[in-house]
């Protein structure tokens, strides 16, 4: 009797942990580092949109769960109801991220008068 309770604690021990700590994923979350508030995010890091929660100066994202990504990604955004993007023109020579744990950080440059040039993005591993 005892053996079979020992074997049944080792089993139900292996499964229980086998898919809480494999993380076979990129974990990316967003960091707002600029001074303005960040509405209606959306990421593509090549797999697809994925939208993010709004984001306040000076917060930080959960993190959420990509297939595959690069150092960098397009990002959209929308800032006192203008839309600013951060548009990749490709992804030539770069090579994926290992499955971990990501923040893109995000700034603004000067001031936000131009669509394209005002978002810059900045990869942190955790």
């Amino acid at each position: 009797m005892k053996k079979i309770t020992i074997l049944f604690i080792t089993i139900v021990t292996l499964f229980s942990c086998s898919k809480d700590n494999v993380n076979n994923k990129v974990k990316i979350r967003l960091s707002n580092v600029s001074q303005y508030n960040f509405k209606n995010i959306v990421v593509n890091t090549t797999t697809g949109n994925v939208n993010f929660e709004d984001l306040e100066a000076g917060q930080k994202s959960k993190y959420k769960d990509f297939d595959k990504a690069y150092r960098y990604a397009f990002v959209e955004l929308k800032i006192d109801g203008k839309t600013y993007t951060l548009q990749p023109i490709d992804y030539v020579g770069e090579t994926l991220l290992k499955k971990g744990n990501y923040t893109y950080q995000i700034d603004v440059n000067g001031t936000i008068n131009d669509r394209y040039s005002n978002l810059s993005l900045t990869l942190i591993e955790d």
